[in-house]
């Protein structure tokens, strides 16, 4: 099992000033990289104060400067938002700049608000459908010299310049959730990942059954397959309860920037009453200890093997909560002290 960190800068107050929050971002990648975890992935979202990313190979790059072992991940690029001769070579250049240290995480998306603002009348499906032929094409691109005629884009004999570092270009990995997005996927030769959110261990090895299925139909190697969930580990179990509170908070906003429903000013959605934290029941903190990966450190390398037993190649921590930074160095700090000494 290796162990990546998912984060982003995150608001949910304006008194909190930008240049802060990438410090604190910056603090907990350098810790990731000086505890040993295998990679940094931080990803793309647009106009949302919740998670701030408006282009992930900017922060990557940057990060290059600050970190000096962790591989960097795009955790994800939003594949209908780019042009493949554009991800393609700036993707290539991410990886000159980092050394060959990038790793290319694409997903379809997933808020209908960004759609809205990003590609006006674009659907999931539709989505879903450029990413599928975006992706196969950033390989050829890399190669050079290819010609392509498609249903969303259409190109004469192009080349993506500079040329990436790593031989045939960053690994790729896929977002996937469902059956066919994880045959697409492994098809492809992409490795894959995957997040059950709020769902617990069902969808968990649900996820990884999927893999496995579309892996059983493939005659090449076998890719790799992440697991991305929300992680916290307590100092206590009264410290373990105070964080299922905080996320609790945290998949109320996240449902509501789903639902796509509330009104939205500079970049921040309308503020959620207590009331309707409290009666959001599928949220509840007593869940949320339950479905995801929170607890103890001696809790958390028990969930983290049956994790490993299922077959999963890497665990990457997601921080993104609302907790204070402090309490997000607090927990990286014992996850990498504690849990992962165990998986040595």
């Amino acid at each position: 099992m290796e162990f990546s960190l998912f984060a982003h800068m995150e608001r949910l107050s304006p008194d909190e000033p930008h240049a802060k929050l990438y410090e604190d971002f910056l603090s907990l990648c350098r810790m990731a990289d000086e505890g040993g975890m295998r990679a940094i992935w931080t990803g793309e979202h647009h106009g949302m104060e919740f998670t701030i990313a408006p282009n992930p190979f900017l922060s990557l790059v940057d990060l290059a400067h600050h970190t000096k072992n962790v591989r960097l991940g795009t955790g994800t690029i939003v594949a209908p938002f780019w042009h493949p001769i554009k991800l393609a070579g700036e993707a290539a250049a991410a990886d000159l700049m980092t050394g060959g240290r990038i790793e290319l995480g694409i997903a379809r998306g997933a808020y209908s608000y960004e759609y809205e603002r990003m590609m006006p009348g674009m659907d999931a499906w539709e989505a879903g459908q450029r990413m599928r032929e975006t992706t196969p094409l950033l390989r050829k691109l890399w190669h050079g010299d290819h010609a392509h005629d498609g249903e969303f884009f259409n190109f004469p004999a192009s080349t993506a310049s500079p040329k990436p570092v790593q031989e045939d270009g960053p690994p790729i990995w896929i977002a996937a959730r469902d059956p066919n997005s994880h045959e697409f996927g492994v098809h492809q030769g992409f490795n894959i990942q995957v997040t059950p959110l709020w769902q617990g261990h069902e969808e968990v090895e649900t996820l990884m059954g999927r893999f496995n299925d579309a892996c059983e139909t493939h005659d090449g190697p076998r890719p790799k397959i992440m697991l991305l969930h929300h992680t916290y580990v307590g100092s206590d179990s009264d410290d373990v309860y105070t964080a299922t509170q905080e996320l609790s908070r945290f998949y109320c906003y996240f449902g509501a920037w789903f639902q796509n429903k509330r009104p939205v000013s500079q970049g921040l959605i309308a503020e959620l009453s207590e009331e309707e934290i409290a009666g959001n029941r599928m949220m509840a903190p007593e869940n949320l200890a339950r479905d995801l990966t929170i607890g103890t450190a001696a809790e958390v390398i028990d969930r983290i093997r049956r994790y490993e037993d299922l077959g999963y190649d890497e665990f990457s921590f997601w921080i993104d909560s609302g907790m204070s930074a402090e309490r997000k160095r607090a927990s990286l700090g014992r996850f990498i002290d504690d849990v992962m000494p165990a998986f040595s």
